[in-house]
């Protein structure tokens, strides 16, 4: 084509016409492309007068009509290899093979739907066809498994384009349904969705056989297609025995691979009600199951003839009644459960919503609490939460997003209860629900939930519909009941304000903490603020490792005395979560064992004078410590204890770092860079400080105030929950302060004695001079003074 497009751009230029600028340039302007647009396009324009007119022409048209000439093309159509494509559906969509029987009970539920329909208009269609319901009958013996329903059936013509059709709808639309996700025609309560459910039978069978009756037809068909195979036979029933009035029966031959030990997985009766309770308990119509099922029942069995007795003949025997145990089959009903999310809330009592819950997951305590809504609008699903009345008992669960408690429905029909956070957040994964959707994105398999606005916005739902259901709780009058879902599901609730900061406005309000001010029962963030005083203006928090450890501690004694209450986080979580939160209703968090603490009301005069007076202690004791800390200050928490070890603004606390040191795959080398500086506070009101004050001045030098120094240092990193570089050099300063106050105070034993005098008379008698213990030299002050 482009050469032709060539030729005729240069075999009839513009400038050759036999016309004169002035009658040229109006036409030119305004009907005719510039000359380089032919050239950039491929499309030559030209100027012919004809019977005085002139006339634009294209000689693109003429161009391809020369190349169609020039050699013809033939159209095809993509072919595909039939036996291929089935496999890869079969083989390639499905992660479980035991979801076969979940699409076949719902194209049978389908079928059911469809005549229930049309049979309002078409009350003839239902005919005596009976009830409308599904049968399933396991054969263990020969291989097989029959699924019988009586819905509308098909056709010679429906057989050939809905199974003989991959799809049904063809390629085109097979396509459009994996890329769009949306439903195919699915009228009502229509399962059916992407027209490949059927082609799951192949997972497990090496053959299957469809008989079907239409109520539209006076003849019976048979579908019948082996595995592997890119065809399939449609031939007319013609045994009466085999006849259907109406509906489809499909029978599985099932692959040999799948016998273990002369059984087949998927034909014993357990399995397959199993299977149905487990995708298929809420399908709007009764399935039953072919089940082993036993009875007692009253026999007659003749009385044995007692020892030494002789049968006479002609005498009717005697004979007793016994209860014997026989086996049998028959048909039971394996979706007895109905979906109670259908009904309307105010129709369902609280013993339903118990037992309702009991039966789906297994329960036997009732839940806490339960919350049962209909979501309308841009998306429209309903669901039914419940709080579990007792936490899990493996605390390894606990952050496991994949508890396979929401369990997921689509128009009745179980998809799947394996999420990754798709639909509840991991600190929320203790909730147990079913959701039931007709708008959910799926894939084809009906097996994963694709991420999309719609997920979203139900994720967006369920948590708020949950957190309501959990304020419910903290606000009734049963104080019992949100003690017991602190008890089994606080952490989890910790973990939210961790994880999940936009929920923050509703977590906070649930949490609960010991206080100083109450130390046997959890108090709320919102009843301490109600407790504070007029001058408070934060929320004061001590983390520890236990509830007695917090009691003692040192940095609690001026806030006691000043009447502040102090939160307990006892638990390893607390401290970073409080962290996380950093203020409440306008109040900030305060950790009062790191530094610069305010309490609100200090005598700034009286510590001005208080650090006057002891800056020159406070630089003695910082020379004697070194680097152990980072300065020495007064303080102003302290009123029974001398001292106090304090953590700086920026670094870890003391729990902290005892945490941090603890993890297992932790990084020793950030723990000194994040452990931040220490602080020593001493109290000046405490004698042994005013002492220490006086030796700073009078003997700067002492070994002994030096020994003090280091001492109460040691002692402060204990009781502020620090933990000692050196254990033992601690209880070597400890024993060695015991034997000067201890030793000699209640006297030697004997013998001790007697030997001492021996070493005495042996010293004096060589010269040597006589050496007093430290244990008998008794000072004035001596605290073990009789």
């Amino acid at each position: 084509m482009a050469p032709a497009l060539s030729r005729s751009l240069y075999t009839t230029p513009l400038t050759s016409l036999p016309l004169t600028p002035t009658r040229l340039s109006p036409l030119r302007t305004a009907s005719l492309p510039r000359a380089d647009v032919g050239l950039r396009t491929g499309v030559s324009w030209s100027l012919e007068k004809r019977c005085s007119r002139f006339a634009v022409k294209c000689d693109a048209a003429v161009a391809e009509k020369e190349t169609a000439e020039e050699g013809s093309g033939e159209k095809f159509e993509y072919q595909a290899e039939v036996s291929r494509l089935l496999d890869l559906i079969v083989h390639s969509l499905y992660s479980h093979k035991e979801v076969f029987l979940r699409e076949l009970v719902s194209n049978a539920s389908d079928a059911l739907d469809k005549v229930r329909f049309l049979s309002v208009t078409e009350p003839a269609l239902l005919g005596d066809g009976g009830d409308l319901e599904i049968r399933i009958k396991p054969d263990p013996d020969n291989g097989t498994i029959t699924i019988t329903d009586t819905g509308i059936g098909m056709t010679k013509e429906e057989l050939i384009d809905c199974l003989g059709t991959i799809a049904q709808s063809g390629t085109s639309k097979f396509l459009k349904a994996l890329k769009e996700n949306k439903d195919l025609g699915a009228d009502n309560g229509l399962i059916g969705q992407f027209g490949v459910g059927f082609y799951s039978a192949f997972l497990v069978a090496e053959k299957v056989v469809v008989s079907t009756k239409s109520p539209k037809s006076d003849k019976q068909y048979v579908w019948e297609s082996v595995a592997d195979s890119s065809s399939y036979v449609i031939r007319e029933e013609t045994d009466p025995e085999n006849f259907l009035r109406r509906g489809t029966q499909i029978t599985l031959y099932l692959r040999s691979w799948l016998q273990e030990d002369d059984k087949y997985e998927f034909a014993e009766s357990t399995r397959i009600k199993n299977l149905v309770k487990n995708y298929s308990q809420f399908v709007g119509f009764p399935i039953y199951t072919w089940q082993e099922k036993s009875r007692t029942v009253e026999v007659e069995e003749e009385e044995p003839a007692k020892e030494g007795e002789e049968e006479k003949e002609g005498e009717p025997k005697k004979t007793k009644k016994t209860t014997k145990t026989e086996k049998y089959w028959d048909w039971e009903l394996a979706n007895e459960t109905k979906p109670l999310w259908m009904r309307n809330s105010k129709e369902v009592s609280k013993e339903e919503y118990n037992e309702f819950y009991k039966k789906a997951f297994n329960e036997f305590l009732d839940p806490l609490a339960h919350t049962h809504f209909t979501t309308e609008g841009e998306v429209e699903f309903r669901s039914i939460l419940y709080i579990p009345g007792m936490g899990p008992l493996n605390n390894e669960d606990v952050p496991n997003p994949k508890t396979k408690n929401i369990r997921l429905h689509v128009k009745r029909v179980f998809i799947s209860d394996d999420f990754d956070g798709e639909l509840f957040p991991r600190y929320l994964s203790f909730v147990k629900g079913v959701v039931d959707s007709n708008d959910l994105p799926l894939n084809v398999s009906r097996e994963i939930l694709q991420e999309s606005r719609i997920v979203r916005i139900m994720r967006k739902r369920l948590i708020r519909k949950t957190f309501d259901m959990i304020q419910e709780i903290s606000e009734s009058e049963n104080k019992e009941d949100y003690k017991k879902f602190w008890e089994n599901f606080g952490r989890f609730l910790k973990l939210g304000c961790i994880e999940d900061t936009g929920n923050h406005k509703r977590i906070t309000p649930l949490l609960r903490f010991y206080s100083s001010k109450n130390e046997e029962e959890l108090t709320s963030l919102d009843e301490y603020i109600e407790n504070m005083g007029e001058n408070q203006k934060a929320i004061y928090y001590l983390a520890t490792d236990s509830l007695k450890s917090a009691k003692s501690a040192p940095f609690l004694e001026k806030l006691i005395q000043k009447d502040l209450e102090v939160l307990y986080l006892v638990e390893p979580i607390d401290e970073v979560v409080i962290q996380n939160l950093q203020t409440y209703k306008e109040k900030k968090f305060v950790d009062i064992s790191k530094e610069d603490l305010e309490l609100g009301d200090e005598d700034e005069v009286k510590e001005r004078e208080a650090k006057q007076e002891f800056n020159l202690l406070c630089d003695w004791i910082k020379q004697q410590l070194g680097d152990k800390v980072a300065k020495v200050q007064v303080s102003n928490r302290l009123s029974s204890s001398p001292c106090v070890l304090v953590s700086g603004k920026f670094g870890w606390s003391a729990n902290m770092e005892r945490l941090m040191k603890a993890q297992a795959l932790g990084d020793t080398s950030s723990l000194e860079f994040m452990r931040g500086r220490r602080i020593l506070e001493i109290n000046p009101d405490h004698p042994i400080i005013k002492d220490l004050n006086a030796a700073c001045k009078n003997a700067p030098e002492s070994s002994e105030a030096t020994r003090v120094v280091d001492l109460l240092y040691d002692t402060a990193i204990i009781s502020s929950g620090f933990t000692p570089d050196s254990p033992a050099e601690l209880g070597n300063k400890i024993y060695e302060m015991m034997a000067m106050a201890v030793g000699g105070r209640w006297g030697r034993v004997e013998e001790e004695e007697g030997s001492s005098n021996v070493n005495e008379g042996e010293d004096t008698k060589d010269g040597e001079a006589e050496v007093i213990e430290p244990s008998e030299v008794r000072a004035e002050s001596d605290p073990w003074q009789d």
